[in-house]
């Protein structure tokens, strides 16, 4: 039971018929927190507010916005031309989902390196997951909203792909069209969904966050905290000032972009409208889709390419049971070291190889690339947890914090 009393009379009125101050200060301010959490883990506070700035100011678009094939580029212009601070709350949609993406990349790739996926946040990870896929579908609808040649011809090949599933194929890209080609109904509906999925990712967070605070954070260390030892602080203040320097620095890169190179990571084809009867020389989606555009480019059958395209996402759902080691964290995991930097390695790969035509030399890098991704995944990690002897673990969290070095002979369950 919390023993929170406000000293201010009001708030403690409201309080005690509405307990909204005693579940912030339990989960806000005296939550306990491992001590020994590093700047990795500000990126999960990082991608929330950067969330909120992306609800914030897609409403504002919203407002001026004219979803018709007719008027949608011409209404984008108008917005960036005529409407009070319109290109400043633009480009702030527009680069905040670039930065949205870079912020839970580093926020997935720090789970991936310090088992945040295993037992017992299983939940945890899969949410995390939803959450990226829901932002995928997010992003792809906006895209699709300033309806330039990249959106119009990014829309029309995407969509198609569902084709290639056996006997309702065709149906389904019907569907999703709203007609027989990419047109005026297929913009309507992608802009009431892109409207709306923001909310969607607004409840798989709140669950999360919940799931979160069932067992508390995990830590580079990757032990549990010992109960009744100083293996905690309170979240507030410490976490918070360290969040908030975060913040700083991260805005100060967004300030950046939105002010000096608003476009540096758009395409230059999306500033012209879309025209049905002019096919861009290389359709390329944007950055964060590249590798998984790799991956589907990589398998010659366009059926096993959209299988292995969400199959490289559906993995990660069942990554908890695909690695058996009790060990959590790489610090304490040679090999796992390793081979997560090849992993890295080979997104980066594949990311670069999503933006070069498919011919060449480059169609052989992404089959290598992709063929590595799924070993990975399927074969490296699970051999690692049989083969691989993990170094000793500390007894708590606070040796290593406080200059202890006394390991324990059992890794952490």
């Amino acid at each position: 039971m919390s023993t929170y009393n406000p000293s201010n009379p009001l708030v403690r009125w409201i309080d005690h018929r509405l307990p909204m101050f005693s579940f912030m200060n339990e989960h806000l301010t005296d939550y306990p927190t491992p001590k020994n959490l590093n700047y990795f883990w500000n990126f999960g506070s990082l991608a929330g507010i950067i969330l909120v700035v992306m609800i914030a100011s897609g409403i504002t678009l919203a407002m001026h916005y004219t979803a018709h094939v007719d008027y949608a580029f011409n209404s984008v212009e108008r917005i960036m031309r005529d409407v009070n601070f319109g290109w400043m709350i633009r480009y702030i949609h527009m680069n905040g989902a670039h930065l949205f993406f870079v912020v839970v990349f580093i926020h997935i790739f720090r789970g991936l390196y310090y088992g945040s996926y295993k037992a017992p946040r299983e939940i945890l990870w899969m949410l995390g997951v939803a959450i990226l896929l829901a932002m995928m579908a997010t992003a792809f609808m906006g895209y699709v909203l300033p309806w330039g040649q990249m959106s119009f011809w990014g829309a029309t090949v995407i969509t198609n792909l569902f084709s290639a599933i056996p006997l309702v194929g065709e149906d389904i890209v019907i569907w999703l069209w709203g007609a027989f080609s990419v047109d005026n109904a297929t913009l309507n509906r992608f802009f009431a969904l892109h409207y709306l999925m923001p909310f969607v990712i607004v409840g798989l967070v709140v669950l999360h966050l919940v799931a979160l605070h069932r067992f508390g954070s995990n830590n580079p260390i990757g032990i549990d905290v010992k109960k009744g030892s100083q293996d905690t602080i309170p979240f507030h203040p410490y976490y918070t000032i360290k969040d908030t320097f975060g913040l700083g620095v991260f805005l100060l890169v967004f300030a950046g972009l939105v002010f000096f190179a608003p476009n540096y990571l758009g395409h230059a084809d999306n500033y012209i409208e879309a025209n049905p009867l002019v096919t861009p020389a290389l359709i390329v989606p944007e950055w964060y889709f590249l590798p998984f555009y790799a991956i589907l480019r990589a398998i010659p059958d366009k059926l096993g390419g959209v299988i292995a395209m969400f199959g490289s996402i559906a993995v990660l759902f069942i990554l908890p049971w695909l690695d058996r080691s009790p060990v959590r964290s790489a610090t304490y995991r040679p090999l796992f070291k390793l081979f997560f930097w090849i992993l890295v390695l080979d997104c980066i790969l594949l990311g670069y190889v999503g933006a070069m035509p498919a011919e060449g030399i480059w169609v052989l890098l992404g089959q290598v690339g992709t063929a590595y991704y799924f070993a990975h995944f399927l074969i490296i990690l699970p051999l690692l947890s049989k083969l691989e002897t993990p170094k000793p673990l500390p007894t708590s969290i606070s040796k290593p914090v406080t200059g202890g070095a006394a390991p324990a002979a059992a890794p952490a369950e």
